[in-house]
């Protein structure tokens, strides 16, 4: 008999009844499944689900503005101003007026943010081993590949501009 795809007791499975092998219900299982472990990994560093994104994008680029950020990260400016607003509070970033122009904040990593960069790289490792286990290499490589037409078609399906990139940010972890 065929292991079950899901533990009976994990949360992050429940919901769907007879679809459960369902394709809507499976990627709403692994999104859930996703987020949970990813929350759980980053909660023993003090970060939530999202400000790893924030915090790659500005060790990746160096400081931004906030509206840059969220064009970055693909987020809408008000669901970055409370991520940043997490941030700044755990002492990881910075925000200061730009000097060209006082009414653009500009946001910078921290010592303390920068002190994260190996431990997020770490859990970002992990999660990758964890959600590949099972999987060949060339499996995980068609895996991404495919996701990356999922993400594309839902994209293109939520529509363009700004309403589709809200409804959108409405379902990303923040």
């Amino acid at each position: 008999m065929a292991e079950p795809l899901f533990d009976e007791e994990c949360e992050a499975t429940k919901g769907c009844g007879e679809y459960d092998a369902d394709l809507n219900c499976l990627m709403a299982y692994a999104s859930r499944g996703h987020r949970v472990l990813l929350a759980g990994l980053l909660g023993e560093i003090d970060l939530y689900p999202g400000q790893e994104r924030v915090l790659g994008a500005l060790w990746d680029n160096g400081p931004q503005s906030q509206n840059a950020l969220a064009k970055i990260v693909g987020i809408d400016v008000s669901t970055m101003t409370k991520t940043l607003q997490r941030l700044e509070r755990s002492g990881f970033v910075s925000r200061r007026p730009d000097l060209a122009n006082r009414r653009i904040s500009i946001v910078e990593i921290t010592p303390r943010g920068h002190a994260l960069r190996p431990e997020v790289d770490r859990i970002l490792t992990e999660m990758h081993r964890r959600m590949t286990r099972g999987l060949t290499e060339e499996q995980t490589e068609e895996l991404t590949s495919l996701l990356g037409v999922v993400r594309g078609n839902l994209c293109r399906e939520a529509g363009a501009g700004p309403a589709a990139d809200h409804a959108l940010d409405a379902a990303r972890p923040g």
